[in-house]
């Protein structure tokens, strides 16, 4: 150590003593706080600063983790309400059937004059046959007791006749088919006519003589002659009269009560056995 600095040190000391010395009687004075409020004055805003700083930088990680919270939570909400709408389908769609089998079931207890063997088939539509709704397949075949001939319904009337089986599935041949020719009966005049399908249009009754009073609105109904099918199906209702002196009969379009566009369900009357089974073709 030098001489200088060795000299130096007790007047540090003293200073340093001083200085303490000071500071006690200005905390016992009570202005030691004024000259604290003046040294962390210029401290403060910067202290402030910071502050303000952490808690934004704690907003903005929290805000982070409520948005990822509220994504999770949108999408388990998305995927609640996707199985509800797939659930409400579901059972919208059961409850249309329901409906459809009580309309049939309805339909088999007002008419007890057909007789059946184990009540009626219900079928369900698989397919339509593209041209002017001809035919329809149904999931009912050979191994359920269906055969050719057999009448075809649903709740409101007649829907066709069975022309060809398999095993599990059969063909219906609707009464909107040109192929089909059914023998109808006009309720009110008691006229016997023939019911004949046509190409994109409603299927007309032929036939009619001329001294008949036919108005439409009239409902059609099957004769039962011939034996192809039961008497009094429901078919339809008279839409159009054509009656002209010169021609030997009158004829009328028909509107048929089923609407083969909707048609899902049918009924197979399978104890009626038409006569003309064996010589049906599609």
């Amino acid at each position: 150590m030098t001489q200088a600095n060795r000299r130096a040190t007790p007047l540090r000391l003293f200073i340093f003593v001083g200085v303490c010395a000071l500071l006690m009687l200005l905390d016992l004075s009570g202005r030691l706080l004024a000259i604290k409020g003046l040294i962390l004055r210029p401290v403060l805003p910067v202290q402030s600063g910071l502050t303000s700083l952490a808690g934004g930088a704690r907003s903005v990680v929290n805000l982070v983790q409520d948005l990822g919270t509220l994504r999770q939570r949108n999408q388990d909400l998305q995927e609640l309400a996707d199985r509800l709408t797939v659930e409400n389908v579901r059972l919208r769609d059961v409850e249309i059937e329901d409906e459809n089998l009580r309309r049939l079931l309805d339909f088999r207890q007002s008419n007890p004059n057909f007789a059946m063997r184990g009540g009626q088939i219900v079928g369900r539509v698989l397919g339509r046959d593209p041209n002017f709704l001809k035919y329809l397949v149904i999931d009912l075949g050979s191994d359920q007791g269906i055969a050719p001939g057999m009448p075809v319904m649903s709740d409101v009337g007649l829907v066709g006749r069975i022309v060809e089986v398999s095993a599990s599935s059969a063909k219906v041949l609707l009464i909107t088919d040109p192929g089909s020719a059914v023998n109808a009966l006009v309720q009110g005049s008691r006229v016997l006519g023939v019911l004949q399908g046509v190409d994109g249009g409603n299927p007309q009754i032929k036939y009619l003589t001329q001294d008949a009073v036919i108005s439409p609105g009239d409902i059609v109904l099957t004769s039962g002659l011939g034996g192809s099918l039961p008497k009094g199906l429901v078919i339809g209702q008279i839409l159009k009269v054509r009656h002209r002196d010169y021609e030997m009969f009158q004829e009328a379009e028909v509107r048929p009560t089923v609407n083969f566009g909707r048609l899902e369900l049918v009924l197979v009357i399978t104890d009626f056995t038409a006569a003309d089974a064996g010589s049906t073709s599609p």
